[in-house]
């Protein structure tokens, strides 16, 4: 079960709170009986996108550069 620490608690041991949180415990912070913020890790960036990924996964076909048809062309308008 989550532990709720109190506004001051965790002024005093905010070094501690920062360390469960990291290693994956849900801690919350309230005012009073409501609870306010809840501390969670921030992950690692995500990796950085590769140009080419999709490289010979996605086909274009002739009919992509097409117009479209009068129906098609309303519905954007």
């Amino acid at each position: 079960m989550k532990k709720v620490h109190s506004v001051h608690a965790a002024k005093t041991h905010l070094s501690k709170l920062l360390e469960r949180a990291e290693a994956g415990e849900e801690v919350v912070i309230a005012r009073g009986k409501t609870p306010i913020v809840r501390l969670t890790p921030v992950r690692s960036t995500p990796p950085q996108r590769r140009f080419g990924a999709m490289r010979g996964r996605a086909k274009v076909t002739p009919a992509f550069f097409e117009p479209l048809p009068p129906d098609e062309l309303n519905r954007w308008e």
